[in-house]
């Protein structure tokens, strides 16, 4: 599956003009078909470009390896073309304001079984609408996209607050999550900026890609599954910095000083920070060993 740190590879649109001409959507009169592509977002939105190039409606929309036919229909493969995806991305913009168009790639990104044809349903009503359907919270697909969006925003800040890396021999900073959702692609901004001084790995071990950082650019860097390997959250010992353990225990015995007992609150506490963020919390190991400073000695007299 492709990936891009931006849905397709465009620069925002922001300050962007509006068009003001509303071109009307072709009528889809065409019998519906069954679509399939090769899982990306630029291949969705080519699959977009094929529904009202066809003036064929989609019965389903899915994902090459997930594709699920009966026994008489045969799915139309659609190979993607980065340049009708970029005209139906750019072409949204005439009949939906960006922070809409934003929900969109977040709602691919959410990984909803049905999140194909939601998108769909979201972009032909905006088209075939007079007035924006941004707020229009009566539509199920309007109001179903909105949520995605806020789950995506929410997981996407606990990322950014959340994530913990641990230095690597060869001066590589190295995280592993699993997210709920695919958010590399969002929480990217924020590390290249806060990061850019050295050279970091955020991998997702449940989808097996990550975010590399070499001091210049940041890339999309994939993995095969290791089938064989029990399965970590935690880079090997072997490949850490011998100063790591060290960095850990100085962060708990932080951690442990500015707590203060008597307002521990963890009801409150788990609503900030849920239990499945704890992985991947430095202060929320085990201490295997307690750090005590050293004793100030005085000479005898």
């Amino acid at each position: 599956m492709s990936r891009s740190l931006t849905p397709l590879n465009q620069p925002n649109a922001v300050g962007k003009p509006r068009a003001t001409v509303r071109p009307a959507a072709p009528a889809l009169t065409a019998p519906p078909l069954d679509y399939t592509y090769d899982g990306s977002f630029d291949g969705l939105m080519t699959v977009l470009f094929t529904i009202y190039d066809r003036k064929a409606p989609p019965n389903s929309i899915q994902p090459e390896g997930a594709v699920q036919g009966g026994l008489f229909t045969q799915p139309l493969l659609v190979e993607t073309h980065e340049a009708a995806a970029a005209r139906v991305w750019e072409g949204l913009l005439l009949h939906m304001r960006e922070e809409a168009r934003t929900r969109l790639f977040h709602a691919f990104l959410s990984e909803q079984p049905d999140r194909e044809l939601l998108i769909f349903r979201y972009a032909d009503l905006a088209m075939r609408s007079a007035q924006d359907i941004a707020e229009n919270y009566t539509d199920d697909n309007v109001r179903r996209v909105a949520h995605l969006s806020q789950q995506m925003g929410r997981e996407k800040h606990r990322m950014e607050a959340f994530v913990r890396f641990e230095k690597t021999a060869d001066e590589l900073f190295h995280a592993t999550i699993e997210p709920d959702f695919d958010v590399l692609p969002l929480i990217a901004p924020h590390f290249t900026k806060r990061y850019a001084d050295q050279r970091w790995l955020i991998y997702d071990q449940r989808r097996h890609y990550g975010l590399y950082y070499d001091l210049h650019r940041t890339d999309i860097v994939q993995f095969e599954p290791d089938t064989t390997a029990p399965r970590r959250s935690e880079v090997s010992a072997t490949v850490l910095d011998e100063r790591e353990p060290l960095f850990k225990v100085l962060w708990q015995t932080y951690f442990d000083h500015v707590n203060i007992p008597e307002r521990k609150n963890i009801k409150l506490h788990r609503r900030h920070i849920p239990l499945r963020y704890w992985k991947y919390l430095s202060e929320k190991q085990p201490r295997e060993t307690r750090f005590e400073p050293i004793r100030n000695k005085r000479p005898q007299p």
